[in-house]
């Protein structure tokens, strides 16, 4: 496993295990066999986890993971693993929202987790018509300096709204994107802007909910309602970046590859994301330990140039998904907004 460190003394592995396809809406979770799981990524090199406030029941999972895994290994083996949340506030509270709020969304985080401090917050808000999200990212700033959280981030945010979040002040050390073959709209301003500020890309979407994958392969295209929101999501970013025609072409290309090196669709897309400029840490979601031996693989996988080139030949023949990052997903009314549950807080 590959590893970057974010401060002198934080150190992430470039594989982190993502937590949502643990929330409940991808089927079933069996509680124990979840903890195991993380415990035999973090075994393996895959320290770091990312969650939510939002994500349904995972937080408090991770926080059994923590406490488990520190009487296992002790206080130094626990030390190395970092879990990175998420500040979401529902929508429904956005026009009157106060930093008691926000501090609550941080304390009930600190408690699902067993944690004294946070190591990562990224935050997030649903709708910039609602103009107190720079307000927002200082509350959570001013909770940094209390000693509530290590970093403050943020995840979906464009270019406008990162600049106005900097210059209030707020030191983002991380932006949560996402960015794959698939979705290329962090690059067109994005990973310049955050290199200018020393800020580092945690990307998710790299496998595309699955459709990244052999399962895909020479299949029909599916019709929509699919079987969980992510598939929703993702054949939505398909249709966006050309179409199922271009997304077979996509995934043999991809596929060759793999069978190049002795790896998968899955591996080799993630890696060409984990390769971009800017990119520290790809975030990628595994339901069990069944996918471990293959995200470790990503750290192992070393593209040429010849595999790069067919990558980008066909991402070239694409439309490219229009705006600026998650500006398509912003659109309540939209065909990638009105899939959103918006209010997950209060639930």
């Amino acid at each position: 496993m590959e590893y970057r460190d974010l401060a002198p003394d934080y150190r992430i592995s470039r594989v982190i295990r993502g937590g949502w396809q643990l929330a409940g809406g991808h089927g079933p979770v069996d509680r124990d066999d979840a903890i195991a799981d993380m415990s035999a990524f973090a075994e393996a090199g895959i320290v770091t986890f990312d969650c939510a406030d939002i994500y349904t029941g995972v937080e408090a999972m991770i926080g059994d993971f923590r406490a488990a895994f520190g009487a296992a290994y002790g206080k130094a083996a626990l030390g190395r693993i970092h879990v990175h949340t998420k500040c979401v506030p529902d929508l429904s509270i956005l026009p009157h929202i106060r930093k008691a709020d926000i501090e609550a969304i941080i304390d009930q985080s600190l408690t699902r987790l067993r944690m004294e401090r946070l190591d990562l917050v990224q935050f997030h808000w649903w709708d910039y018509a609602e103009p107190r999200y720079v307000e927002a990212a200082v509350w959570l700033d001013e909770l940094r300096q209390a000693g509530k959280i290590r970093f403050v981030s943020g995840t979906n945010f464009d270019c406008e709204r990162v600049r106005e979040i900097l210059d209030a002040g707020v030191p983002l050390r991380t932006l949560q994107v996402q960015y794959s073959v698939l979705d290329q709209r962090p690059a067109k301003e994005l990973v310049a802007l955050a290199a200018e500020n020393g800020i580092d890309l945690l990307c998710y979407g790299t496998v595309a909910g699955g459709f990244l994958g052999e399962r895909w392969l020479g299949a029909d295209e599916p019709q929509h309602p699919l079987e969980n929101r992510s598939l929703t999501k993702y054949k939505l970013i398909i249709e966006d970046f050309g179409g199922w025609a271009l997304f077979q072409e996509l995934l043999a290309t991809l596929a060759r590859i793999g069978a190049k090196h002795g790896t998968d669709i899955a591996t080799v897309a993630s890696r060409w994301t984990l390769d971009r400029p800017g990119v520290a840490a790809v975030i990628v979601g595994a339901r069990s330990r069944a996918h471990l031996a293959r995200n470790l693989a990503i750290g192992a996988l070393a593209l040429d140039d010849e595999d790069r080139a067919a990558i980008d030949a066909v991402i070239a023949r694409g439309h490219g998904l229009e705006g600026d990052v998650y500006s398509l997903e912003r659109d309540r009314t939209g065909r990638h907004g009105s899939i959103m549950k918006y209010n997950l807080n209060a639930q």
